[in-house]
C-alpha cells in the first residue's frame, strides 16, 4: 500500500456486485478516509463516493448466446479497462463477482504487479473443484462468502477468506412477519405463498408457468390461497402479467409485486422459487421452501454426463446444512403435482415448518460476521 491515500479499484458486473461493492467501499472509507476509489459500478457505488468509469449494466450479459453475440464488445472493453487501470495505478485491484470478465482483467493486473482480490468466490464447491487453483493464479487473495469455500482453496494453495455474508448482516435473526404482511397490506391469518421464478426473462418464462399451475393445485386444499410475485424489474413484471395473462387454469389471486422479494418471503408462509440466491434469502427469512429449477435438456445431459456437479445439492439451505432440509424438485420432477406436494406438507406441518427455523437460524449466525468491515480488512492487508 503506497505511503499516500490508497488507490482502490473495484469492477462489479451486475446489481448484486454493485451493492456488495458499495458496502465495501463505505467500510474502507473507515478505515482510510482519504481512500480514492475508482473502476465499474452501478449506483450504489457511485453513491459511495467511487468514480466510474463504466457502468455495472456493461458488463451485465447472461446467456452463452449473449455472452457470444458480445464477446467482441467485452473484449475491447476489457482490454482498454486493464490498460486504463495500470495508467492509473492503484495499490490494490477488487474484482466483485462476474467471473468471466474479472478473473482475465486480474490476471492480467496480476503479471503487471498489482494486487488483485476476487470478491465472491465462484462456485467450487459445485463445479469442478479445480477451477480454485485458476482461480489463484489472477487473485492474490480471494474473499468467500461461504464457510466451506477456504478449505476447498487451500487444497490448492490458495489464499482465501471466509468474511461472511452481506445478506446475512442484513436480514433481521427474527424477521416480523406480522410487520410485512401489515406493510403488503395483507391479513394476517391469511394463507399466503410467495412464488419466485427467478430475476432472468429466461427463467421467467421457463418456470413461472409450472410454478403457477402447482399453486393452482395447492390451492384446492388451501382455502383463500394468496399468491406474491415480486418482479426485478419492468421487464420481469411484463413478463409475469404475461404468464398469469395465459394460465389455461385458475390461478389464486395474485399480487405482482416490484422488487419487495425480501418482505414477501417474510409474509409468506410458504416460498415456492426457482434455485439460486433466493433460496438463501427465503433462509435468512426463516421461511420453508420449495425449490424448483429446470435447465435445457441438453445442458443437464452434459453435466450430468461429465460428473460437472460436485454437490448433492443445489439450494445453499441444504448445501450449508448438508443435508435435505429443503426440498428440491429438479428437472424431470419439477412438475406441478411433485411442486404442489411439496408445498402442501409444509401446510399442512407446521412442527416441520418449525423445527426448520432453529436449523435456519444457526446458519444465518454463522454466516453473520459483518462482511463488508472484514472483507475490508481483507483488503487493506
Amino acid at each position: 500500500m503506497s505511503t499516500g491515500a490508497p488507490r482502490i479499484a473495484l469492477v462489479a458486473g451486475e446489481a448484486s456486485g454493485d451493492v456488495l461493492g458499495a458496502g465495501l467501499v463505505a467500510a474502507l472509507r473507515e478505515r482510510h478516509p482519504g481512500a480514492v476509489f475508482a473502476g465499474v459500478g452501478g449506483d450504489a457505488m457511485r453513491a459511495a463516493g467511487v468514480d466510474t468509469w463504466h457502468d455495472a449494466s456493461e458488463l451485465a450479459v447472461m446467456g452463452l448466446s449473449e455472452v457470444l453475440a458480445h464477446l467482441p464488445r467485452l473484449l475491447r472493453l476489457r482490454g482498454a479497462l486493464r490498460a486504463r487501470l495500470l495508467a492509473w495505478k492503484p495499490d490494490v485491484f477488487v474484482g466483485i463477482d462476474a467471473p468471466d470478465f474479472n478473473l482475465g482483467l486480474e490476471r492480467g493486473l496480476k503479471r503487471r504487479g498489482v494486487r488483485t482480490v476476487h470478491y465472491v468466490s465462484p462456485s467450487v464447491w459445485a463445479w469442478r473443484e479445480s477451477r480454485a487453483a485458476k482461480i489463484g493464479a489472477s487473485a492474490d487473495r480471494v474473499l468467500c462468502l461461504f464457510p466451506m469455500e477456504p478449505p476447498i482453496y487451500a487444497r490448492h494453495g490458495v489464499d482465501a477468506r471466509f468474511v461472511g455474508h452481506p445478506m446475512a448482516d442484513a436480514v433481521a435473526l427474527e424477521p416480523d412477519r406480522g410487520e410485512a404482511r401489515a406493510a403488503l397490506g395483507l391479513p394476517f391469518h391469511a394463507p399466503v405463498l410467495a412464488v419466485l421464478p427467478g430475476s432472468r426473462l429466461g427463467e421467467i418464462e421457463r418456470m413461472l408457468p409450472a410454478f403457477l399451475e402447482a399453486a393452482s393445485l395447492v390451492a384446492r386444499d388451501v382455502g383463500d390461497l394468496q399468491l406474491l410475485i415480486p418482479a426485478a424489474n419492468a421487464g420481469c413484471r411484463a413478463a409475469i402479467e404475461q404468464a398469469l395473462s395465459r394460465a389455461p387454469f385458475p390461478v389464486p389471486p395474485a399480487r405482482i409485486l416490484d422488487g419487495q422479494a425480501q418482505q414477501a418471503m417474510i409474509a409468506a408462509d410458504v416460498v415456492l422459487l426457482a434455485s439460486g440466491t433466493a433460496a438463501l434469502e427465503a433462509m435468512l427469512c426463516k421461511r420453508p421452501m420449495v425449490v424448483g429449477h429446470r435447465i435445457a435438456a441438453s445442458t443437464y445431459r452434459m453435466v450430468k454426463g461429465l460428473g460437472l456437479l460436485k454437490s448433492r445439492f443445489v439450494s445453499l439451505p441444504n448445501v450449508l446444512a448438508g443435508e435435505a432440509l429443503v426440498p428440491e424438485l429438479l428437472q424431470e420432477d419439477c412438475t406441478p403435482p411433485k411442486l404442489a406436494a411439496a408445498v402442501l406438507a409444509w401446510f399442512r406441518d407446521p412442527e416441520a415448518v418449525a423445527a426448520l427455523r432453529p436449523r435456519f437460524r444457526a446458519i444465518h449466525e454463522t454466516l453473520r460476521r459483518d462482511a463488508s468491515a472484514r472483507a475490508a480488512e481483507a483488503v487493506l492487508e
